[in-house]
Formats: structure tokens, sequence, C-alpha cells
């Protein structure tokens, strides 16, 4: 099969590879392979380009890049998007940016239920033995393509447990829902963020391999008094979301 070339005044790609990749990304465009539909498999797909697997796996690592596809061990990739290359991006604005997600992503609870902060939570939860504290185990999503962009638990006093049932409550910061309905103010917060690898279950839950890399935001919210209101664990697979950050102002003062 040939290869086409890239229209107007772009150059073509030189490798066999980059050739591949962008006849793939046009009819992934034009709606051959519908956004949320799978790829043929490696085997097919390789034989009627008329590719090594060896090309061709380096042309779906690049459209995976790009955010046209997603690849999952054992299983066809599937498409994600059909418009542009798809990185989940946050900028901030405001330091209170930080501890929100994109407007176009929102939360689907799987399990709620009360917990009890033991040995195993209080490093955590940063709150006293036997605190009774209410978790809700959820995955966030992109809202056009469904993607899986993190899993999230996320632990609240007890006495909050009804904003799971709020109206909204799937795209709002439950934060911010616990500062409207029961006038509790951010007095600070705290943010870890570190690298890891998914468990099997997490990875199930997002429908990635078991032990794929992640990034992992640990956010703690303390009221006026200082004491921990809610503490949310969330966990970003590789490649499907990045946090942006400006700094202005940084300049070095005049000397005298």
């Amino acid at each position: 099969m040939a290869f086409p070339e890239a229209s107007g005044a772009s150059v073509p790609p030189k490798t066999r590879h980059g050739r591949l990749t962008e006849e793939l990304a046009c009819r992934i465009r034009s709606g051959e392979w519908p956004v949320g539909s799978s790829l043929p498999s490696e085997t097919a797909l390789s034989k009627e380009v008329g590719v090594s697997r060896h090309t061709l796996r380096h042309a779906l690592k690049t459209l995976q890049e790009r955010g046209f596809i997603e690849l999952r061990q054992g299983a066809p990739s599937r498409v994600i998007s059909s418009t542009q290359p798809r990185v989940y991006s946050q900028d901030f604005n405001t330091l209170r940016d930080v501890l929100r997600y994109p407007r176009n992503t929102y939360r689907e609870n799987k399990f709620e239920r009360y917990v009890e902060c033991d040995a195993t939570l209080q490093p955590l939860l940063k709150s006293p033995l036997g605190s009774s504290w209410y978790q809700i185990g959820a995955v966030r999503l992109e809202e056009e393509s469904k993607l899986a962009v993190a899993w999230t638990d996320i632990y609240i006093l007890h006495k909050f447990a009804r904003v799971a049932k709020m109206k909204g409550h799937a795209r709002e910061m439950v934060f911010e829902q616990i500062e409207r309905h029961f006038d509790v103010s951010i007095g600070r917060a705290e943010i870890e963020i570190r690298a890891s690898s998914l468990s099997s279950e997490h990875a199930q839950l997002l429908d990635v391999a078991p032990g794929s890399p992640c990034l992992v935001i640990v956010r703690r919210y303390f009221d006026s008094m200082g004491e921990p209101f809610e503490i949310t664990v969330t966990r970003h697979p590789e490649t499907r979301f990045t946090f942006a950050m400006e700094l202005r102002g940084l300049a070095r003062p005049p000397s005298n």
C-alpha cells in the first residue's frame, strides 16, 4: 500500500514508520476508525499496510504519544481522538488552580464507604487513630472520548459524606462542595507528587497493563484551625495527563 503524502506545505515524513504514522492518522481523522473503536490486530494491520510488526509498533507508539490511540497489552489499540493530539494538561493561573482539574473531565464514583483511621491510613490522613472518614473511589474521565484520565481515592470527614449525593458532585471538586455547603474554608493545602507504578487493581480500573508507570498526586486540605478534612490520592497513567505551570515575576530585583 502506498503511503499518502502530507497535504499543503508540510514536508512528508522521510522514515517508513513516519509515513505509516501519517497514513494511520489520516485514516483515523477520516472516520474509518471512529473514536472508541479498535484498530485491527497488529498481525492483520501489518499485513494490510505491508510493513513489519516492528515498524508498525513504532508507528502505533507515535500515534499514542500524539494522543490518537491508546495502546493496550494483549488487545487491539483503541482510538481515543480523531482531531488533534490529546494530552490532558492543566495550566495554573492561580495557586487555587493547582487543586482543580480541567472542566472537560468528570468523576464516576465506583464505591463509597465509611472507614476508620488506623495505623495504615494515619500517615496519609494525618488524623487521630480511630477517627471516622468517608472514602470515595472514583475514575476521572475525559468528556468526549471517555478515556480514563486517573483513579482517585477521596477521603473526607464522615460528617461531609452527603456531598457524594449532591447535585453536580461528578463535575465539582469535593473540597469546593464542602466549602460551600458546610461553611468550611481552606486554611492551607499540601501537595505531594511522586512517580510510581499501577497495581493490578488500579491498572484494571484504568484499562492499562499492571505495573504501568503512573504519576501519583496527594492533596491534603486543612481547615482554618489546621485540621485535615479531605485527602485525595490520584493516580495518572503514563501519557494521559500533564501538569503545566508558568511562573512570572522571577527577575532578580536591581541591586542598590
